[in-house]
């Protein structure tokens, strides 16, 4: 910054010092060309040379005197130093032209005086012919002081450049500086550590400092679900395999009286191990998107029926029972419009799962889905309700996270906490959308709704369907 207010400080001050020096010379020319005009049309010095001297003196002349041309056109007198007989024009001069010139920093004026017969008899040299003329010249010199001023001016100016281009650098080195020691630290896994935002700041610094005090935050974030991964993954475990290896130990001890009931355990917890591996390695593939996911138009009130007639039995064993409501027309077997979705009907399927599975989990009595067709959306919406103690206003927005299990009453320790995450995930890889509302009805009660890009509706089975 320093080096360019020199350059422009050295571009500016000697152009204005040359275009100054110029209009010093064309104004002294000027002025000496008046001033011979004016002594030419006088003759006061051609008939008192002394009054030249005068007029040199006080006008600061370099020169003031007359000079003679003899008839062959050559000048016969002894000019100023700087000047030579070559840079009078003659001819001007005996036409009875005002010339004017300049030679380095000496400008002159040479304005000719018309003699009368009589006159010339005054001067020997003209009896026989010529011309005279009287010449005036003036040393308007270099810059003078100007170049002293300009050097004092420049040097003020590049100490307020250096003033103000150390306090800028510092400034803006100072926020980079700090956030590159910041990254530095989050590189080495101190994920705490923050770039510090100032008011002084320029704006671009400080959307820098929040970048990174935001990517720090996402990684502190994700660091603690990485622990709290972890935790819940060796809890859910853990629980199974302490069972498995009780019973096996006992069988191998032959202390279980009902080996049967042992292997019953055995297995069941065994398919929860296989469930939660299973949900961990689909929830994985979603989230790296190598899922396979096959969208088609889809009869959704035939996915929505046929998920839940399949939770009936264990339903009715719980005391619970799971229902449908379906648009009119839209039941599976009956003729009339069909509410079609673009979905994988098989993805459809196991989201629905997920969500009854869930409900049975809290619900009291009843878990019941519905389906509407939102065509001002252009959406299928599908609703899975539950009479259950409902879900907390501060837990709404957790509820999709994985392995997040809120406190729902007794059965709040149940699930993997990875359903729901999974719901999420299939939902958004079918375009659609998933959201939790809670409470329902005054005694608590949870709603989730899913949304999915709707096909319409149509007759008989859905395009590509088979």
């Amino acid at each position: 910054m320093v080096g360019l207010v020199a350059l422009v400080l050295v571009i500016a001050g000697a152009g204005s010092l040359l275009l100054t020096r110029k209009a010093a010379r064309d104004q002294a020319q000027q002025q000496l060309v008046a001033e011979a005009q004016s002594l030419t049309s006088v003759k006061a010095g051609t008939e008192r040379p002394a009054v030249l001297r005068v007029l040199r003196q006080t006008l600061k002349l370099e020169d003031a005197a007359l000079i003679y041309v003899n008839p062959a056109g050559t000048v016969v007198t002894a000019l100023p130093a700087g000047l030579s007989p070559a840079d009078i024009d003659v001819a001007a001069v005996e036409s009875g032209q005002t010339t004017s010139g300049r030679r380095g920093n000496l400008v002159y004026a040479v304005a000719p005086v018309t003699l009368s017969q009589a006159e010339r008899e005054r001067f020997p040299a003209l009896r026989s012919g010529g011309s005279v003329a009287v010449l005036l010249t003036r040393d308007v010199g270099g810059v003078g002081p100007s170049w002293g001023y300009f050097i004092v001016a420049g040097a003020a100016a590049l100490a307020v450049a250096a003033l103000v281009a150390t306090q800028m650098s510092r400034r803006m080195a100072r926020p980079l500086v700090e956030a590159m020691e910041v990254t530095g630290r989050i590189a080495s896994g101190d994920l705490e550590s923050r770039v510090p935002v100032r008011r002084s700041d320029y704006p671009e610094f400080a959307s820098l400092a929040g970048s990174v005090n935001d990517m720090a935050q996402k990684l502190e974030d994700g660091r603690a679900r990485e622990r709290h991964l972890l935790l819940a993954v060796s809890h859910d475990l853990r629980t199974p395999l302490t069972s498995i290896r009780g019973f096996a130990e006992a069988i191998q001890d032959g202390a279980v009286e009902d080996s049967a009931v042992a292997a019953d355990v055995i297995i069941a917890e065994a398919r929860r191990l296989e469930r939660l591996v299973g949900d961990l390695l689909d929830l994985t593939k979603l989230e790296a998107h190598q899922m396979s996911i096959a969208l088609r138009p889809t009869d959704i009130a035939e996915v929505v029926s046929t998920t839940a007639e399949g939770f009936g039995p264990a339903a009715t064993r719980n005391g619970q029972r799971v229902t449908v409501q379906v648009p009119d027309g839209s039941e599976p077997g009956i003729e009339g419009p069909r509410l079609i979705a673009v979905a994988d009907p098989d993805r459809l399927a196991q989201l629905l799962a997920n969500l009854i599975e869930n409900g049975l989990t809290f619900a009291r009595s009843t878990v019941t889905v519905s389906l509407a067709d939102d065509r001002g959306a252009g959406e299928a919406v599908i609703t899975v309700d539950d009479d259950g103690p409902g879900i907390a206003p501060d837990e709404l927005p957790r509820v999709f996270e994985r392995f997040y299990r809120g406190d729902r009453g007794p059965n709040r320790l149940m699930g993997s906490g990875l359903g729901l995450a999974i719901v999420a995930e299939l939902a958004a890889a079918m375009g659609g959308t998933v959201e939790a509302r809670s409470p329902l009805v005054p005694d608590g009660g949870s709603r989730f709704v899913v949304r999915l890009p709707s096909w319409g509706t149509g007759a008989g089975a859905p395009p590509g369907d088979s």
